[in-house]
This record gives C-alpha cells, sequence and structure tokens, in this order.
C-alpha cells in the first residue's frame, strides 16, 4: 500500500521549475507521506569504525563460518578479509566481467549450508553471448586456501547482451526455505524488457541452489516465459533482504528522477515499471501513465527526489536495540543511510543515518551481529554502539 498521495502540483512545478523543486525537497527527502518525520544527522547512540580499505568499490559482502569476509570489487576482484586484515592478493578464477558503466562484479552470497558444501554464488555482468554483457549468476567453491574460486558453475544468464551500461541489478539472497533469489535490471530498455515476461530484464529471478527451476515458480509451462521470472516490471533492484520475521523478500529499487520504490515481492506480481512510477524523466517530462492501476503493485514506500539507494538490511541484532525491526537502506545520491521505520510490517516512515560518509554501496548485518557499510570511496564502516 502506498504511504502517500503524491502532489500534483509539485509534480508540476518540477517540469517547469526543476532547479527550484530539487532544492526544497532535498531539504524533506522523503515519501510524501511522512512530511513532517524528525531528521538528524547520525544517530547519537551510534559510531563508525572502518573496518576495510584498499578496496575502490565494494560492491558485495559475504561472511563464511569462521567470519572471513568476501568482498566485490565492481573493477572485477574478489578479496578476502581475515584476521582483521584484507589479503593482498585478489582470489583468482573470477570469470570474465564486463566492467563498463554500471556493470562489473557485483553481488556475493554463501550457501545457507556452506559448511557441507562451500558454495558461493556471484552477479556479474557477462560479455558471454556477444558484444556488450548482460547480468549472470555463478557459483564456485574456494580451493584449500582460499586463493582461487574452483567447480565453477554459471547458473543463469540473462539475453540478449547490450552495449547499454545502465541497470544490471543485482543482488541475491536466500529465502527461509532455500530458494535463491536475485535481480537484473531493465538494461536501459524500459519499454520493451520490463513488462516482457518472455524477455529478461527488469525482474526478480527464483531459482534453487543448483540453479535448476522451482516446479511452483508462477510461469512454469507459460508459452515462452522465462520460468526463472518470480516477478516483473522493475527498473533496477540494488536492494534486497528477506524478513527475518515473515520470510518475505522486499527489495528496493531506483527510480528515474523521484520515484525509488521499497516493494514487497509477491510471486507472480507485476510492480508496473516503466507504466507506472512516482518519477519523471531526467529532462523534465513525465512518461508514466499513473501512479497506480489495477493488476499492478504498489510500493511500501519511495522517494521523491530520488536517493539513489543501493543496499539494504534488516536489524535483528541485540546491538541496535532502537532499530531492531527496521530496515536500513543505503543512499548513493546524499551520502547518507536511511532507516526505515517498520510498523505492522508496514514502512511508516524514515530518518536520515551517518550523513556524508560516502556513497553507500551496500549494507549487510554480519554473523557478529554488527551492521556493515560498504562505501565508495571510505572502504567498508562497522556501526558500533558509543560507550
Amino acid at each position: 500500500m502506498v504511504a502517500a498521495k503524491i502532489n500534483q502540483q509539485s509534480r508540476f512545478m518540477k517540469k517547469i521549475l526543476p532547479v527550484f523543486v530539487l532544492l526544497l525537497t532535498v531539504l524533506t527527502v522523503t515519501c510524501a507521506a511522512q512530511p513532517d518525520i524528525p531528521r538528524s544527522d547520525n544517530d547519537s547512540n551510534y559510531t563508525l569504525e572502518t573496518v576495510v580499505t584498499g578496496i575502490s568499490s565494494p560492491w558485495g559482502m559475504a561472511w563464511l563460518p569462521d567470519g572471513a569476509m568476501i568482498i566485490t570489487d565492481r573493477s572485477g576482484e574478489l578479496r578476502l578479509f581475515e584476521n582483521d586484515q584484507l589479503v593482498e592478493q585478489s582470489i583468482n578464477g573470477v570469470p570474465e566481467v564486463w566492467a563498463n558503466g554500471q556493470g562489473g562484479l557485483l553481488d556475493v552470497a554463501v550457501h545457507l549450508d556452506y559448511e557441507q558444501n562451500g558454495w558461493i554464488y556471484l552477479t556479474y555482468s557477462s560479455p558471454e553471448g556477444g558484444e556488450g554483457a548482460n547480468t549472470a549468476l555463478m557459483r564456485a567453491t574456494l580451493n584449500d586456501d582460499r586463493t582461487a574460486l574452483v567447480d565453477q558453475e554459471v547458473l543463469y544468464k540473462a539475453e540478449p547482451n547490450t552495449s547499454r551500461g545502465q541497470h544490471f541489478g543485482s543482488r541475491i539472497t536466500f529465502d527461509d526455505e532455500g530458494y535463491l533469489y536475485f535481480s537484473i535490471g531493465d538494461r536501459g530498455n524500459r519499454d520493451v524488457n520490463p513488462q516482457d515476461i518472455t524477455r529478461d530484464g527488469g525482474k526478480i529471478y527464483r531459482l534453487k541452489p543448483d540453479g535448476s527451476i522451482p516446479e511452483d515458480n508462477p510461469f512454469v509451462g507459460k508459452d515462452g516465459a522465462r520460468e526463472a521470472i518470480y516477478s516483473y516490471g522493475h527498473r533496477n533492484p540494488q536492494g534486497m533482504d528477506m524478513h527475518p520475521e515473515t520470510g518475505e523478500i522486499w527489495i528496493h529499487e531506483h527510480g528515474p528522477r523521484g520515484g525509488d520504490e521499497v516493494n514487497k515481492i509477491e510471486k507472480g506480481a507485476n510492480y508496473g515499471w516503466p507504466i507506472l512510477s512516482f518519477g519523471i524523466n531526467y529532462s523534465g517530462s513525465e512518461f508514466a501513465e499513473d501512479t497506480a492501476k489495477a493488476g499492478m503493485n504498489q510500493p511500501e514506500w519511495y522517494w521523491d527526489p530520488s536517493i539513489a539507494p543501493s543496499g539494504m538490511a534488516f536489524v535483528s541484532s541485540d546491538t541496535y536495540p532502537d532499530w531492531q525491526g527496521h530496515l536500513l537502506v543505503g543512499s548513493l545520491k546524499f551520502n547518507y543511510i536511511v532507516l526505515c521505520k517498520i510498523k505492522d510490517d508496514t514502512v511508516t516512515g524514515d530518518q536520515i543515518l551517518f550523513k556524508g560518509i560516502g556513497r553507500v554501496r551496500n549494507i549487510k548485518q554480519g554473523p557478529d551481529g554488527y551492521i556493515y557499510v560498504a562505501t565508495e570511496g571510505n572502504g567498508i564502516l562497522k556501526i558500533v554502539p558509543k560507550k
């Protein structure tokens, strides 16, 4: 359910006075639903500690059972952080990556039964299949000394390739039944890909951990459909996490100029892009038919102006009692974290935290209960309570 109705006069003013409106709305970044939510530059109960430096664009983070952290660098390097230091040599055996525009080595996740099978999962912009690239999902294991990926298998490769450098997605998460979800953006082709279930792009996908298609996926048996698709009508989802209590998969996705969204993923649902949007073109012109339509899901929350969200994590740790049950979202555009307040499984408001920490690319709650924040330029930070 959408938290608010957009102010039509503001939308009109954005078209004719975009600079004025941008300056005005930056002061009150939020969904129009909650114009009076208190703001703070950060939370006075917590501070930040630098954990990892030396990675220019840390995109994905995942932990092995012994506490070592695997980190993807968008440039194409896979790094290991263990014993409180970044291993100097990057891990070998990473697949070829098309590191152009927003493409590169993207997310990383470890299997829920890693101790038994050792599987590590990666998404990346793959040049396999022709000029340009598209998003791929692969799995591999580490060799004994953790210096190389072995046993590599490509589980999914989106088609066709394109030389457009935007909207690859891509995040990975598992649900509590062991299914793997990952996202692929619309690859800059909004008029064709997101609404067509026979094409890749603008989708959330669901697979078994070995890459096979679950029999109860919504489009299994549909003529020409990509049967891995679980939901469609998305723009560029770069945040994904499972709600620790309900088991639902939540995502956020970039809007154009305005209209970044938080969505709860439902089986077979259409989220409306680009037919529906709370944003406008970067030029200031409108393109969407409306903000609501029968048969298309509404966002749980949206931001106008855009915050350029990347990375998200539900907080369940006792380390952050005042954040428990709420959602943290990173902002690339404004260099801060947004705390989305959740009540009765609904986003009711948001609050800005840690303003000025750098372009936030990812947020994860680690197995030690701490929140880790990957930034472009300032490394990986840990949020710790003040003593």
